[in-house]
């Protein structure tokens, strides 16, 4: 089992700059690919990143590509997702997910989830 616990989230002003941090317990971190998404109020939750259990394979909502980043450290059981150019719409509780076979951009796929950090951007 793994246990996910997000951190960095908070309140920017638009094109502000944010790294999320989700740290996983275990020592089987690097079995599993990693997942962000995110849900903003009265939406349903939605795909932003994946990496692959050895980082080399990433994919991005649209929405988010050339601004966002994942990357991962196992050998800190971390994953990371740096937000550049934030803007309003960007704003929501991110989460990070496990999941234990082949990267996915699909959240029923994962198996385990993080309690959430909420990211606001203002105007």
């Amino acid at each position: 089992q793994v246990q996910l616990v997000e951190s960095g989230g908070g309140l920017v002003q638009a094109g502000d700059s944010l790294r999320l941090s989700c740290a996983a317990s275990g020592r089987t971190f690097s079995t599993y690919a990693m997942g962000w998404f995110r849900q903003a109020p009265e939406k349903e939750r939605e795909f932003v990143a994946t990496i692959s259990q050895s980082g080399t394979i990433k994919y991005y909502a649209d929405s988010v590509k050339g601004r966002f980043t994942i990357s991962r450290d196992n050998a800190k059981d971390t994953v990371y997702l740096q937000m550049n150019s934030l803007k309003p719409e960007d704003s929501a509780v991110y989460y990070c997910a496990a999941v234990l076979g082949a990267l996915s951009t699909m959240s029923s796929q994962y198996n385990y989830w993080g309690q959430g950090t909420q990211v606001t951007v203002s105007s």
